[in-house]
Parts: C-alpha cells; structure tokens; sequence
C-alpha cells in the first residue's frame, strides 16, 4: 500500500466520472493507470488543482477499454458496494514533500470505517508534533479518496474542513462505518 512512483508518461490524463456514495467522483490517471487527481468536483475543476507539469498534458476522456480506467471503475464500483477496501490498492501519485508523502502513506493505512486524528497522523507520520502539517497533507491532497483524507477528524472527533465539504466527508464515513460494521 504504497504511493507510486513517478514515471515517464507524457500523454494527456485519462479523465472518469464515477458514481460513489458521496456522489459523482471526477477520475485523473495517465495512461499507466496511476491515478494523479480525484475527488468530488467536476473534472475541469480537478485539472485546475494539478501541477503545471501535468496540467499542460491535457485530460481526454477515459477510453472504454483502457485497462487502468478499468481497474479504477472496478475498484470504485466495488467501494461504492460495500468493499471499503477497494480503493487501497489503487496506484496513487502526487506532487509533495517527504512529510506530505509519510502523510498520504499513513492517511492510506487508516482502515475504512475507522478514523484518526490529526496528531495521530502526525505520528503515524513520523514527526509528532507537526500536527498543523498534518492538516497541511490533509488539505492539499489531491487524490481523495484514493487517499482518505476523509478518515482524519480534530481531537475530540469533530469532522474538521474537508476540500468537497463536510456533507461529503460525512457520507463518505457514513457509507464506511455501515460497511466495515
């Protein structure tokens, strides 16, 4: 359950529109199947949120048979049925530093229908006591919910902000909790 690593491919993003319990979920991946933006936005809004060395590589829509957008349909349409853990498996990528890229690593062994707070991140992490850059890992992610953002709330367990807002953040552990249960 790694990020993985970056690679050479230069051709446009492969962009999907997936059903998901908090909505419809926008899909970015290169053509290694490396899924590199996703959330719940529409997919220009997730292009806009990229880097400018992938930005410039365009987004065409996802062919039918392409094996990576398969994968990642397959992976979210078993999520959205109560697999909770079929999105851990998905090659993810972004842009960060070494502590960002701790963070994505430790927000992606939180298990689905369980939660953590920022300092337990932050620990889990390797740095204690950066709880605020936690936060910071937290708001820039760009592959949620690739990376579960949505599974790390404040001490004392209120939801804290959450990119797509708390309604989303809520169905996402809602749709979690009763399929973990």
């Amino acid at each position: 359950m790694t990020l993985a690593p970056e690679t050479a491919t230069t051709g446009p993003l492969l962009a999907l529109t997936l059903p998901s319990p908090a909505g419809p979920l926008a899909v970015l991946l290169t053509d290694d199947g490396v899924v590199r933006a996703a959330g719940f936005a529409p997919v220009g809004t997730m292009a806009a949120r990229l880097p400018d060395d992938l930005a410039r590589r365009g987004v065409v829509d996802a062919p039918a048979d392409h094996p990576g957008a398969a994968a990642v349909t397959d992976a979210v349409a078993r999520y959205s049925a109560g697999d909770v853990t079929a999105l851990a498996d998905v090659p993810v990528a972004q842009p960060g530093g070494p502590f960002q890229q701790r963070a994505w690593t430790a927000m992606r062994a939180i298990d689905a229908g369980a939660t953590a707070t920022y300092g337990e991140l932050a620990t889990a992490a390797g740095s204690p006591t950066a709880v605020r850059a936690a936060g910071s890992a937290c708001a820039r992610n760009l592959i949620a919910p690739f990376v579960p953002c949505h599974r790390v709330l404040r001490t004392g367990g209120t939801l804290g902000g959450y990119y797509y807002g708390l309604d989303v953040k809520r169905a996402l552990l809602a749709h979690e909790e009763r399929a973990a249960g």
